[in-house]
């Protein structure tokens, strides 16, 4: 069976603690009204991904859920744009708020804006 390229795979996420702490230690920013996304180079040959869906900013579990399924899937689909950086996307107050297409468009501009930054450190 051939193995998708597009996956997204356990070892594309940020699973430890000190993933996290890393990225959130020197990272590069990208931020506006609804999600901040946060980089920093990793040294391997792929993307990886954490997500920091708070309770507190986002309090039902369907619209967290759904929020992060989202994420996934643009990262999914921009993975071969983000090689070799770990991202942690921040969810702020009133993101379950806008639909679908709003929040596809913002995550492209926050990746593309991401790779630049990293690319310039």
């Amino acid at each position: 069976m051939k193995k998708n390229s597009c996956q997204f795979t356990r070892s594309q996420r940020l699973l430890k603690p000190t993933d996290f702490k890393n990225v959130f230690d020197q990272p590069n920013k990208s931020s506006d009204n609804y999600l901040t996304v946060l980089a920093r180079v990793n040294h391997l040959p792929k993307a990886r991904l954490g997500l920091a869906i708070a309770k507190k900013k986002v309090k039902a579990a369907v619209s967290r859920n759904r929020l992060k399924r989202l994420i996934r899937e643009s990262f999914r689909q921009h993975q071969h744009l983000l090689a070799g950086l770990d991202c942690v996307v921040l969810a702020k107050s009133g993101v379950d708020t806008i639909n679908n297409q709003t929040l596809y468009h913002s995550l492209a501009i926050h990746w593309q804006q991401i790779v630049r930054r990293c690319k310039k450190s």
